[in-house]
């Protein structure tokens, strides 16, 4: 018996209740993977849509009853009250009714010792709380719990100082909260009362009742904040998708800087600043590797000389040979870049991306600017980073954490940890 396998505590059962979130999925379907390769069992609940990169993970599968969730269209909606609303009726209340009764029933048969949830399935929290059985919630990107000290998640601001610092965070915070618990609370506390459980003052509560709260990132690279005591990072996952895993890859000919380009993996209707990134290049003496990933065709990007457009790469390969990667601030595209040593360019779309990107500049790691940036600006921005040296030395130096943090056992070490023990005599 090897020392690794000594070390493996018993086969114990989790169960994993995804949402199919885009970025979110490689490193939530990567934690079910690291829990496989050590022999627990491991299974799956979700969209038909993660079948297959939960089998190639080693879980098995078990679809959901509900209707398939449709990508949100955020891109489309204008305000914060349109945003709020189309997040709680699309991603997180409206399949909370079945996506409870489906995990009730998955625990029910498989009596697991664990459940593990996306951010925002909170029909399993429910499920997970009326059976007794303790559930972790995963956080792929920053911290995005209100916590005293951290700027509001999704506003992309950089920590306040003093007390104006700490007013500015809880107006912000105060009035998100409002905001969607406009649209959630109620339809929220529904499902609880229906499972038996009592209402929650606050949709942020449900998310605050998670034994864990694994977050998926380095704390080297959020900001600094006083985290409730059942918070944890326990390092980024690193996984390419399934779709670009396998890919065989090849670095085009030349010796100019390599600069990849990796936007969302979903549509954020990106396809005009897509082609304005590669125009920039084409005026650059640099080589191009545009990725456009399952939202865009290749086709729909018109590629000069030096710029190279294709559907996929392996970005763990691509990254060794890379000087800059420009992109939308995706946390897994950033957190991958820095652990590679590499500067970004980031040009924010929505979601937790304007996020990223100020962690970025803040530890001058690379610059962020308009996504309606013009092919100039881009070219411009694109020079300035590989031109001084200043870039890449600071996003090596958070790099050096960052991979300190995937090399480390954090994950599994909460995964796996003594609490679990009795997690099974828990349910009820």
């Amino acid at each position: 018996m090897s020392d690794d396998e000594a070390d493996r505590p018993a086969a114990r059962t989790y169960l994993f209740v995804l949402s199919d979130a885009g970025g979110t999925v490689p490193p939530e379907i990567g934690v079910a993977r690291r829990l496989a390769e050590r022999g627990h069992h491991v299974t799956v609940l979700a969209d038909d849509a993660l079948e297959r990169p939960a089998l190639l993970a080693g879980a098995r599968f078990r679809p959901t009853t509900g209707r398939v969730m449709e990508p949100f269209h955020d891109w489309a909606i204008r305000t914060p009250p349109g945003i709020a609303r189309g997040m709680a009726e699309e991603m997180i209340v409206g399949p909370a009714p079945v996506q409870a009764a489906d995990t009730a029933a998955a625990i029910d048969e498989l009596r697991p010792d664990l459940v593990v949830v996306s951010s925002f399935a909170v029909g399993a929290m429910i499920a997970a709380e009326s059976r007794g059985v303790p559930f972790d919630l995963l956080m792929p990107n920053t911290y995005a719990l209100p916590a005293k000290g951290m700027p509001p998640f999704g506003v992309g601001l950089a920590p306040g100082h003093g007390a104006l610092g700490a007013l500015r965070d809880r107006a912000f915070g105060a009035a998100g909260r409002r905001l969607f618990d406009h649209y959630a609370l109620a339809p929220l506390n529904a499902v609880r009362t229906d499972h038996d459980l009592d209402a929650v003052a606050t949709m942020w509560n449900q998310m605050q009742h998670a034994h864990r709260q694994l977050v998926l990132t380095s704390a080297a690279f959020d900001f600094p904040a006083e985290l409730p005591a059942n918070a944890r990072y326990v390092g980024p996952i690193l996984d390419d998708p399934e779709w670009a895993a396998d890919e065989t890859w090849t670095p085009p000919d030349g010796d100019d800087p390599l600069v990849l380009v990796a936007m969302s993996s979903t549509f954020q209707n990106h396809v005009e600043c897509l082609q304005r990134i590669t125009d920039a290049l084409g005026e650059l003496p640099v080589r191009g590797v545009v990725t456009t990933g399952p939202a865009v065709l290749p086709g729909a990007i018109r590629a000069p000389a030096n710029v190279s457009v294709v559907a996929s790469a392996p970005h763990r390969l691509v990254l060794r040979e890379a000087s800059l990667v420009v992109t939308h601030g995706g946390h897994g595209t950033v957190i991958k870049t820095l652990a590679a040593g590499l500067p970004l360019v980031i040009l924010h779309h929505g979601r937790d991306q304007a996020d990223n990107a100020v962690r970025v500049t803040e530890r001058g790691a690379g610059v962020a600017i308009s996504r309606r940036s013009s092919t100039q600006r881009i070219a411009r921005a694109v020079g300035e980073v590989l031109g001084d040296d200043r870039y890449r030395q600071a996003a090596a130096k958070l790099g050096e954490a960052i991979a300190r943090d995937v090399a480390g056992s954090a994950l599994l070490d909460e995964l796996e940890g003594p609490a679990r023990d009795q997690a099974s005599s828990t349910i009820t």
